[in-house]
């Protein structure tokens, strides 16, 4: 099975392209706001765009655009599901029956159906719900329902829009490893904010910013060598773009120095520089000594990160000791110099 994406709507400025393979997961990711959740709702057939091609495994869902026949298949014939934020389990109905109402809107028999809501009730690690109605089960379960509901209807493509957004954090790992098993070897398109979910749901990632397809490729290639700002920011990292010149990267007036990993940047050509917050030093003096990049930079927030502390200076942040804060003084506003070794900077080209 293979889904093809291509769709341009342009009320919301959102054009983007990707594909998804035979039993492959693609994670969306962007900030609020950038265009993931249009995606999925032209994927459903739920939005209309004003160009695309949307085909899955050879069957076109969505076409459109000037000068061409327009097909728009119906959300209920697209044989694709989409699990939202919220369960949305239909209220007055027990948990079997919501999940047996899909395969009976198909023509399902009675017992065929039922057949179906109870293999998936149990893949989901919830067969004991069955009889009870949506307000006696909590959040994480009413997930977990809405999820055999979506894989009863037997769909070739599964969305899903930030299943595990609304849920407490205590309930999330376990429904993290429910959907990593329930996805193995299923087509599905994932938008979520979490590295983690990635990581572990997605074989490929692609990020969306303003609307366009800003970086893809394998999850963790994309999240350990990020080329753009919101991969690098979910992936924990700094990141830096500038110019390869004369065998370092130019930032502005500022060089920065590091380890090229791959094939050496093209001089004059585009390049990115990554580091991790905990390899940066903080001074309120630029310190003298060992090679190092410095980076002067003014302290705009300041935040606890378990046993140290996040110092964010604009797109840049650096974990130090709540010592350290001390000692320097450390508020927003501070003037500040980063510090962080050649070594610990890795580049490549882009």
């Amino acid at each position: 099975m293979t889904f093809e994406f291509s769709a341009h709507v342009a009320p919301r400025d959102v054009d983007v392209s990707f594909t998804v393979g035979p039993g492959e997961t693609v994670a969306l990711l962007g900030p609020n706001g950038a265009g993931k959740s249009t995606v999925l709702a032209v994927a459903a057939g739920l939005l209309r765009p004003d160009r695309a091609d949307v085909v899955l495994d050879g069957r076109p869902l969505t076409v459109a655009g000037e000068g061409r026949r327009r097909v728009q298949v119906p959300p209920h014939d697209r044989q694709v599901a989409l699990l939202a934020q919220q369960p949305l389990l239909f209220p007055h109905l027990t948990v079997r029956d919501n999940v047996e109402f899909a395969p009976r809107s198909r023509g399902a028999s009675r017992a065929e159906a039922a057949a179906v809501a109870r293999h998936w009730l149990d893949e989901v690690s919830a067969g004991e719900l069955a009889d009870r109605r949506p307000s006696q089960i909590s959040g994480g379960q009413a997930q977990r329902v809405a999820i055999a509901r979506a894989l009863a209807a037997d769909p070739r493509l599964l969305l899903l829009d930030e299943p595990m957004a609304a849920l407490d954090v205590a309930v999330t790992p376990a429904l993290r490893q429910t959907l990593r098993r329930v996805l193995a070897d299923r087509s599905a398109v994932l938008v979520t904010h979490d590295a983690l979910d990635a990581l572990l749901l997605a074989d490929t990632v692609v990020v969306i910013e303003d609307g366009r397809m800003a970086e893809q490729g394998p999850t963790a290639e994309v999240l350990s060598r990020p080329r753009s700002a919101f991969a690098a920011q979910i992936a924990g990292l700094n990141i830096l773009t500038g110019t390869w010149r004369t065998g370092s990267l130019t930032v502005g007036d500022r060089a920065v120095h590091g380890m090229v990993d791959g094939a050496r940047p093209t001089e004059g050509g585009a390049a990115t520089a990554v580091f991790s917050p905990s390899a940066v030093s903080v001074y309120r003096e630029p310190p003298s000594g060992s090679p190092r990049n410095l980076l002067p930079a003014r302290i705009t927030e300041i935040e606890p990160q378990g046993d140290r502390i996040r110092v964010r200076a604009g797109a840049l942040s650096a974990d130090v000791t709540p010592q350290a804060v001390a000692e320097l003084d450390l508020t927003p506003g501070t003037e500040v110099t980063l510090s962080v070794k050649a070594t610990e900077v890795t580049i490549y080209g882009t």
